[in-house]
């Protein structure tokens, strides 16, 4: 078997674990995002409608994995996968890609902030990178590692003067969000946890540079 091939492999199993794990998280995700409410909006008979029966009243939750159902998904075109040194001048906060370093961000949690440029050779290589606002409370904090913990291509990481609370970025396109508890955040996960939209998708996403915490 070819190398391509054994990594296709490699990321194939990677995938099936990963989803088997999302099942996992989703249920501690639900049970967070109902502890999160009741402390911060007091709108807990929407979330425990919602956990119960598993719909919610926004148009977009029932149509998860299609691009179309994100409201606010803005996308970019012609981007550059140069190899460069040095810092980068992206033109969004965070960045959806461009020229990047040659090393990448090894994926997963992380408590400070990540080099711009080598999360978006992540990006290239089909990770999600979800970005927060460094003030973002603890209990929001706590739900978006329970979406990102067990997935394979995706980095988590507060971000410096970041537009909106929460931002989800892949490669070409980004998502702002004004909770961790936005249903419109699992729709892009659903959307984009395969990396198919990538330039490299199945790329390492491990082995460069970062010691994640989690």
């Amino acid at each position: 078997m070819s190398k391509s091939g054994r990594r296709e492999n490699d990321r194939q199993r990677a995938l099936a674990a990963a989803r088997a794990q999302q099942q996992r998280e989703r249920r501690r995700r639900t049970a967070l995002i109902v502890g999160a409410s009741v402390l911060g909006a007091g709108a807990v008979s929407a979330l425990v409608w919602t956990a119960l029966t598993g719909t919610t009243n926004s148009p977009t939750s029932t149509a998860s994995g299609s691009p179309s159902a994100l409201t606010g998904l803005q996308t970019y075109t012609d981007l550059s996968t140069d190899h460069v040194t040095g810092t980068v001048d992206y033109p969004q906060t965070p960045p959806v890609g461009g020229a990047h370093s040659a090393i990448w961000q090894n994926c997963g949690i992380y408590d400070t902030p990540v080099p711009n440029e080598d999360a978006v050779h992540s990006l290239e290589h089909g990770a999600m990178w979800i970005t927060y606002q460094s003030d973002l409370p603890a209990d929001q904090v706590a739900i978006l590692r329970a979406d990102v913990a067990g997935q394979p291509y995706a980095l988590l990481s507060p971000y410096p003067d970041l537009p909106a609370p929460v931002v989800a970025t892949v490669w070409g396109a980004q998502l702002p969000l004004t909770s961790a508890t936005d249903p419109q955040l699992q729709v892009f996960i659903d959307t984009y946890a395969s990396g198919q939209h990538a330039p490299e998708p199945g790329g390492e996403c491990a082995g460069g540079n970062g010691t994640p915490t989690g």
